[in-house]
């Protein structure tokens, strides 16, 4: 770290995140710290929302990136510049695109949802170029830098940067202006950990009792993993669905601040952010995509710990497609216990599926998905089966009911890769 801008000790210096805050001022919206009446009544305590999501690009992005961008010199502008992103940095760096009138080319991984590209456009005008290649991130990621060198141009990372980080601090700087109140406990997701490393450099220097919390999903445990083991390391497998979050390996920098400022570094399961993300939609109407609603499900696991503290989390963004939002579904219903899948064998003879549904099921039981195909040359056969249940704890008696009846079976929850190709 630079040593007159950081410190292993507190990270990221304050008068580097006031500077960075006087550079955003008339950029970006001053999002509100808003009470959650619902939250704090779930939880006995007095939970406050730091509204990301309301950002003008929708999340907390644009302030690392105008941020960075903005001290470009003027040789690196003329050169252009060049990011590769899945979503909201992307958007973040069109915007600073357009405001700072600097050509930029954003490469995006080709299945990018065509919602996602679309806004990267609005946003960056005709200064921006959008690159669509890559069938992953780390492909994105190599052919822009490829490209990035080739010309001679500046990249703009996501997270791991000074001036990155900085910007993204002056969100804790924000929260701790705008709170009437001592803060015991504030939430932040992770991903690359700009956005951790940036907040808790702001918290250890003007509120030190406040317990620093990192959130990142089950499927994506990078920052969890480095601090743990003490090491950075690529994960081998990820879990993108949460993909604002789903980053193989932490930025050195970020990692050495999040390891030496965070209290504590959690992992929430998918299913249990499905789950918040339409609770909040249904209890509160407020629109978060997986990496938005990560603060929110950590809450759970200090539903004790919490009770009657103020806590605060941070939610952001709301770039959320509508079409994912049976998947969210399928993987909240799952999560609670009220979705099961199994391959059941079944013999291949009348009245098969009849002892099934009469026997093995019980009324309120409802049928879901049914898949089978009948062959002549063999006397059992496979069976796809999803079924709904109302309690949790139904599903057990249906596996003890399978095992009287003598139908071999295989439970499937859990296996998403494998359910992704029936459901």
């Amino acid at each position: 770290m630079q040593k007159e801008t950081a410190s292993v000790e507190t990270g990221i210096a304050l008068g580097s995140v006031e500077k960075a805050a006087k550079n955003l001022k008339g950029v970006i919206y001053k999002t509100p710290l808003m009470k959650n009446l619902w939250l704090s009544q779930t939880y006995g305590a007095e939970v406050y929302l730091k509204r990301e999501d309301l950002q003008i690009v929708r999340s907390y992005k644009i302030r690392g990136a105008y941020n960075k961008i903005s001290t470009l010199s003027s040789a690196e502008r003329e050169k252009e510049i060049v990011c590769s992103s899945a979503g909201n940095h992307a958007q973040g760096v069109a915007y600073a695109c357009q405001l700072l009138g600097i050509k930029g080319y954003i490469f995006m991984p080709a299945q990018t949802p065509a919602q996602k590209v679309n806004k990267v456009r609005l946003f960056g005008k005709d200064m921006v170029e959008v690159v669509l290649t890559g069938a992953t991130y780390d492909d994105t990621f190599k052919a822009a830098k490829e490209f990035c060198d080739a010309r001679g141009s500046a990249f703009i990372p996501p997270f791991d940067d000074l001036a990155i980080i900085e910007g993204q601090a002056t969100v804790g700087l924000e929260i701790f202006k705008d709170a009437d109140f001592s803060i015991d406990y504030l939430l932040m997701p992770i991903g690359g950990g700009g956005l951790a490393s940036g907040v808790s450099s702001v918290f250890k220097q003007v509120s030190p009792h406040t317990k620093l919390i990192g959130v990142q999903p089950m499927g994506a445990p990078s920052m969890y993993n480095a601090i743990k083991n003490n090491k950075r390391q690529p994960l081998e497998t990820i879990d993108s669905f949460v993909d604002g979050a789903a980053v193989k390996c932490p930025g050195e920098l970020t990692f050495d601040i999040c390891r030496e400022l965070l209290d504590e570094v959690v992992l929430v399961p998918e299913g249990q952010i499905c789950e918040d993300i339409l609770k909040m939609y249904n209890e509160e109407g407020v629109v978060l995509e997986p990496a938005g609603t990560l603060s929110i499900s950590a809450l759970k696991s200090f539903s004790e710990e919490i009770k009657g503290k103020n806590v605060v989390c941070v939610i952001s963004g709301s770039n959320n497609d509508i079409t994912r939002m049976e998947d969210i579904k399928e993987r909240a219903m799952q999560h609670q216990g009220l979705k099961h899948y199994f391959m059941v064998t079944f013999n291949q003879k009348p009245g098969a599926l009849r002892t099934f549904v009469n026997r093995v099921l019980d009324p309120e039981d409802d049928i879901i998905h049914f898949q089978y195909i009948k062959k002549n040359n063999k006397e059992k056969g496979p069976v796809f089966i999803g079924v709904e249940v109302k309690r949790p704890h139904d599903v057990e008696n249906i596996k003890l009911r399978m095992l009287e009846e003598g139908f071999a079976y295989e439970y499937l929850n859990g296996r998403q890769d494998f359910l992704n190709l029936f459901v």
